[in-house]
């Protein structure tokens, strides 16, 4: 079979199953996504879903999180994978998003990029959900089976990503 057929067969799969396709991440606003895709790193989105109400509760937009104290943010995700960075990034996140983008989560991935603790994967799924940016998110599992099924021969999550953008039609991207 082709990389084309490949691409064609799956594209097929994903306009008959996954038409109506949306995270796992449980979020009221664009705001609190950009935070549940922040926590999701290397932890799972059911964890995700257990300690976000109490902090959303507790910082419902940039401003009262960009003033909010360290150990407070941490008590509330202590049990999500590397608390105390991800503590201190959703501070400085919350901080650029006032200060430098007027509380309003940017548009393109490369603006979402420039904040705290926001790298590529992160800023193309919110990207992607808020904005419906025909990006694809390339994580370490995405770059192995992407490999493994034929759809990309690159070594890199970059180069991957790329072979996954010019083959899936832009309408399928932000499903993929």
């Amino acid at each position: 079979m082709t990389r084309k057929a490949r691409y064609e067969g799956i594209t097929d799969w994903f306009r008959e199953n996954m038409s109506d396709a949306r995270s796992e991440l449980d979020y009221d606003s664009p705001f609190h996504l950009l935070i549940a895709v922040m926590l999701s790193a290397q932890c799972t989105d059911k964890r995700v879903n257990l300690h976000t109400p109490a902090l959303f509760e507790r910082f419902p937009d940039p401003e009262s999180l960009a003033i909010a104290d360290y150990e407070e943010v941490f008590s509330l995700i202590k049990s999500i994978t590397f608390p105390g960075n991800k503590a201190r990034h959703l501070i400085a996140m919350a901080r650029e998003l006032v200060e430098k983008f007027g509380s309003e989560i940017p548009e393109e991935p490369e603006q979402l990029m420039t904040l705290p603790g926001v790298g590529r994967k992160t800023a193309n799924v919110v990207a992607s959900i808020i904005y419906n940016k025909p990006v694809i998110a390339v994580d370490t599992h995405v770059f192995r089976v992407a490999r493994r099924i034929g759809l990309s021969d690159g070594e890199t999550v970059d180069k991957v990503e790329e072979d996954l953008t010019s083959g899936f039609a832009p309408e399928i991207r932000p499903a993929a």
